[in-house]
């Protein structure tokens, strides 16, 4: 939805030109969403704090988060002592951050809503935890999205970051809450698709759109040929040869 508000936004607010890229992307990423939503697993589930608590000692979720701190520790390896900046590393740590956003998120509102209902699910010890965790890792989320917006333009980091982070919620959710168990081939395989829509049609229409820079004309001074004055910045206005440059410099002379 940001991706296709901004291309209308660009395009009947900004009047930028409308390409055929541009359609073709909107399709593709319209066609994409809709498999999505079709296809996803439609299964209910309200969360209790023991069936978060259960799914967190998992051997599933155990081995995949093992897994996802070693890339992480990595990743920030490179990225604090190598000093290195580049835009896959910066999005890759913020997919992995992302993946137990996602994770988070939804158990804290599921828990909210079922003490709304009056099953009381906020004296866990477990809510906490999740609350922390969704709140450190979106913290650490816009700090290194940030940075990456600062260091590339954003034609480059959105339509990454899109496929890291749709990939990342998509693999945590199907290994934490095991959305996928019991699905239909046909099902998964569509719901694959429509991903694979989806990554090409933002990829198309963020492809080749370069940021417009305002361009400032300016002189630069220091290539301008002709003999360098060194005695006086401004020269004399009262002088005969004002705005030109003297081989003598009489100007200099007359005024001392």
């Amino acid at each position: 939805i940001s991706i296709l508000g901004s291309a209308f936004i660009s395009v009947f607010f900004l009047k930028k030109t409308m390409r055929t890229a541009d359609i073709l992307g909107g399709t593709l990423t319209i066609t994409g969403i809709y498999l999505l939503v079709t296809f996803a697993p439609n299964v209910p589930q309200e969360l209790t704090a023991r069936q978060v608590e259960n799914y967190l000692v998992s051997w599933p979720f155990l081995v995949y988060s093992i897994l996802e701190i070693i890339t992480f520790c990595i990743l920030l390896y490179f990225y604090k002592r190598k000093a290195v900046k580049h835009i896959m590393v910066l999005l890759m740590m913020v997919a992995l951050l992302a993946s137990l956003t996602v994770i988070a998120v939804k158990a804290v509102s599921s828990m909210i809503a079922l003490s709304v209902k009056g099953e009381m699910q906020l004296t866990y010890s477990v809510f906490y935890i999740m609350i922390i965790l969704m709140a450190t890792s979106c913290a650490f989320q816009i700090k290194f999205l940030n940075q990456a917006v600062h260091l590339y333009e954003a034609t480059a980091v959105v339509p990454i970051n899109f496929v890291f982070f749709t990939t990342s919620a998509t693999i945590s959710g199907v290994i934490f809450y095991r959305e996928f168990r019991g699905a239909a081939l046909l099902s998964v395989f569509m719901f694959l698709f429509g991903c694979l829509l989806s990554f090409l049609g933002v990829i198309i229409i963020a492809r080749n759109k370069k940021e417009e820079h305002l361009q400032i004309p300016f002189i630069d001074c220091g290539h301008i040929p002709g003999q360098k004055l060194t005695g006086k910045i401004q020269p004399d206005s009262h002088s005969s040869c004002y705005g030109t440059l003297n081989k003598e410099d009489d100007s200099v002379k007359r005024q001392s």
